[in-house]
Parts: C-alpha cells; structure tokens; sequence
C-alpha cells in the first residue's frame, strides 16, 4: 500500500504494476493528483473515487494523502537468493522499527549501495509506515528477505563477501577501512545490536567513533554514516 501522489508517481517511473487507486475527493481537486491517478489508468490500473470520509478510516495515517495505491509485492526470485557480486550489501537483522528500515532502503539507494536485506526477525518491507519511510527507495533499490541470518552470512562471505558486523564499543574504525573491498555490512537490533552468535562468524566489526554523551547511533543514521563514506571512497578512486 503506497500512501500519497508521490509515492506513486515514483511507483510508475519505476515501471512497477499498479493494481488499484482510491481517490479521496479532495484529491480530485488537485490537478497534479488527477494526473498521477490518470497516468496510473494509463498503465492499467484501476480508480475508485472514494467518499468523503472513507480514505481517512483504511489509511496508515491520522491526516492521509487523498490517495492510496495498491501494488503486487516484488517477490524475490525462488530458490536460494544472492546478490551478483558487487561493493557493498546492507542486511538488516532483527531492525523492528518500520521507519528505521524505511530509512535504511533510502539511505542505500542514495548511497549506490547493490541490495538490502530483512533478516532475522526484521519488520515486514511492506509496512506501510516503511514504504513511507523510503521516499519510493522501495521501488528502486533490490531487497530480499531472509530469515535465517548466519544461513546467509555463510552464503555471503562463500562467494566472496567480506562480512562486517556495526559494533557500539571496540572493531575497526569505519573511516579506516578500504570499502572497495566486496563486503556485507550488518546492522543490528535497535537496542540489542548484533548477537554474539552473529558476531562469531563474521569476518570483521567495526564502529563509528564518536564523542558526546550519546550512547549510540539510530541504525538508519549508522546506515547513513557508513554507506556514504563507501561512496566517498569509490568518488575519490574515480577522479584518480
């Protein structure tokens, strides 16, 4: 369920179906509104004008957009998944906040990062309060969902990913290392962090120092630090 115009103006760039449209009235008077919905018929979906009221009682939302999108998930291929090889992976495991996971996928795909994944016990991609979060990343960047955590990073570092566990005390210094090296990083639980069962197969961890009397970073702003000094690092090498 994708709330908004924009959501789903970002939706049909991106060439992804879109089953049905719900128009709140007040929408109808938006002539930039009334063209996403039309462009939407265009490409094949349906439009229900709705009455006053209705939108306000199915949306995600107290004060809803005056539109509401329904898409097909993009499911993952069957059979064993894995990215083909690339820079830099992003696993979520156990990140249960919908607005920490929706910010992770708009981080990654502002950042040139190859794929995200839900591991563990993470929040469903399909949270309406994450497809919001995202900004329309949801649409853009690859994402998989895969539960069994220390399954995948067998599988990871098997073809030749470096896997990095994100540590609050002690590990690498993130500036310090070389991102052009293949690797997946791992984010933990927002107040657990990573398990030490996920830790002890790891390759490497690593922090972000900081000072201050914050204990720690929220995990899409740690996403956010770590992922764009990847992109710095692949900019330096590219005017060299």
């Amino acid at each position: 369920m994708a709330e908004g115009a924009e959501l789903l103006r970002t939706a049909l760039r991106a060439g992804t179906p879109v089953e049905s449209v719900y128009l709140a009235p007040e929408g109808a008077d938006d002539p930039l509104t009334r063209q996403t919905c039309a462009q939407a018929v265009e490409a094949g979906a349906r439009l229900f004008p709705l009455a006053s009221g209705v939108l306000e009682r199915v949306a995600g939302t107290v004060t809803p957009q005056p539109v509401l999108a329904v898409l097909p998930m993009m499911d993952a291929p069957p059979g064993p998944w894995l990215p083909e090889a690339g820079s830099l992976i992003v696993v979520m495991v156990d990140v249960r906040d919908p607005g920490n996971a929706g910010t992770v996928l708009r981080t990654a795909d502002a950042s040139g990062v190859q794929a995200v994944v839900f591991s563990g016990e993470s929040v469903d991609p399909y949270n309406p309060k994450a497809v919001r979060a995202s900004a329309g990343s949801l649409f853009h960047i690859p994402f998989s969902v895969q539960a069994d955590v220390l399954a995948l990073a067998t599988s990871l570092a098997g073809a030749g990913y470096r896997t990095l566990a994100t540590v609050v005390d002690g590990g690498d210094d993130y500036a310090g290392l070389d991102w052009s090296v293949p690797t997946a990083l791992f984010l933990g639980n927002e107040s657990a962090g990573l398990g030490d069962d996920v830790r002890s197969v790891m390759s490497g961890s690593f922090g972000v120092p900081m000072e201050g009397q914050a204990e720690s970073l929220n995990v899409g702003m740690a996403c956010a630090v770590v992922c764009f000094e990847a992109l710095r690092q692949r900019r330096v090498r590219a005017v060299k």
